[in-house]
Formats: structure tokens, C-alpha cells, sequence
């Protein structure tokens, strides 16, 4: 009885807590002022502070980290799934910066363009520090532990996507409702393998290409574009 209460508070950390401080986040204009490093040393810090919660749930409850997706993968599929992955959604986001350029797509919030690197310094911190952290972090968080628990109140995988995804993408409200959309998506696509698989180790892989190529070129594209 215990282990459930924390498997749901953890849970609800998830899908209310984390989307109501990213979008308090989003109002503080104060943060534009702070130097990006620090932006981002404070953005990983806070990732791995709930990822450690998140181990911490998964070892006092039922749950297994083999169920929260850290299960081994073959070579080729883990080739294959994290071409796919990238492929599509590097696709996806080329068009989302030639839609904005053109003015078909809503601009990007301040804070997101305050979060992008301009510097080499910057973006070697951007692919080396946010990279990897968003990757292993939210697809443990949301790939693995949520989807799965999810799975289990909803016996539906479809509802478990879903729902997960939209969690997902409200976790990213600091970016605007088309940042949120965005990220639902990305997260449904990266639930794909996850499902048909069991692991989150392509999902973490293709996460971490995604978020290095839209940091370190993509986004300082589309500032140099728009200036």
C-alpha cells in the first residue's frame, strides 16, 4: 500500500509539480538575465535531483528497472531505432525553424532563446552537460518509469502513451504552447521503441543527437536568421 502511494506521488511530481514550475519559470523575466552557464548548470542539476527521486521510487516500490526500461537491446535494432528516431525528428525540427523564418509558425519564447548557445564555450556545455542530461534523465523519467506506471493504472498502452506524452510535453511549458506540442510529439515518437522493445536505451541515445544538433546548430541557426 505504501510503495503504490509513492509510486502516485511520484507521479503526480511528474504530471502537476514539475509543469507548474517550468511554467512559473517561464514568468520569471529575472532568468534572462543570468548567465547561460549558469542557466544550464542549474537546468542539469535540477534533471538529475528528479531522476535520483525517480531511483529512489523505483527501489522502495514494485517496480523494476527492467520494467522502467533498462533492458539490453541488440546492436542492430539499437542502430536502426536511433536512426529512425533522429532521422524523423531532426526532419521535423528542420521544418519547424523554416516555418518560423517564414513566419508560418508561432516565434519562440525569449527563454528559449536565452537558453540557446552562441558561443563555442557554449555550445561545447550545451552538447556536453544539457545533451545527455535531457537524454538520460526524462527517458527514465517519462519513457521508462512513467509509461510503464502509467501502462499498469491504464492497462492500455495507447492511453499510457498518450497521457506520458502530454505530460512530457507539459514539462516543457517554459517554451510556450508550441514548445509543449512539440515535445509531446517528440515524445510519443520516442515512446515507439520503448513499446515495441521494452528498453529506452535508443529513445536516450536519439534524445541526446536531437538535443546536440537543435543546440549546437539548428538553434543558433535560426537566432542568426532572425537577427
Amino acid at each position: 500500500m505504501i510503495a503504490r502511494i509513492v509510486e502516485a506521488g511520484f507521479v503526480l511530481v511528474l504530471a502537476a509539480v514539475v509543469p507548474v514550475l517550468s511554467y512559473r519559470t517561464s514568468r520569471k523575466l529575472e532568468i534572462l538575465a543570468i548567465p547561460r552557464l549558469q542557466l544550464y548548470w542549474s537546468a542539469a542539476i535540477s534533471q538529475w535531483i528528479l531522476a535520483a527521486l525517480g531511483v529512489v521510487v523505483v527501489l522502495l516500490t514494485p517496480m523494476t528497472f527492467t520494467e522502467a526500461g533498462f533492458r539490453a537491446i541488440t546492436v542492430p535494432s539499437f542502430g536502426f531505432w536511433i536512426a529512425v528516431l533522429t532521422g524523423v525528428s531532426l526532419a521535423a525540427l528542420g521544418l519547424v525553424v523554416l516555418f518560423e523564418q517564414r513566419g508560418w509558425w508561432p516565434p519562440e519564447p525569449e527563454l528559449v532563446h536565452a537558453l540557446i548557445p552562441q558561443t563555442r564555450v557554449e555550445k561545447f556545455w550545451a552538447v556536453l552537460l544539457i545533451s545527455p542530461t535531457a537524454a538520460i534523465c526524462e527517458e527514465f523519467l517519462y519513457r521508462g518509469f512513467l509509461l510503464a506506471e502509467l501502462s499498469q493504472w491504464f492497462h492500455s498502452l495507447a492511453w499510457a502513451t498518450a497521457v506520458s506524452s502530454v505530460v512530457f510535453g507539459m514539462a516543457h511549458a517554459y517554451q510556450g504552447f508550441s514548445g509543449m506540442g512539440r515535445a509531446a510529439l517528440l515524445g510519443a515518437l520516442l515512446s515507439i521503441p520503448v513499446i515495441r522493445l521494452g528498453t529506452v536505451f535508443p529513445s536516450m541515445a536519439s534524445h541526446f543527437l536531437i538535443d546536440a544538433v537543435a543546440l549546437a546548430w539548428l538553434g543558433p541557426r535560426m537566432l542568426r536568421r532572425s537577427s
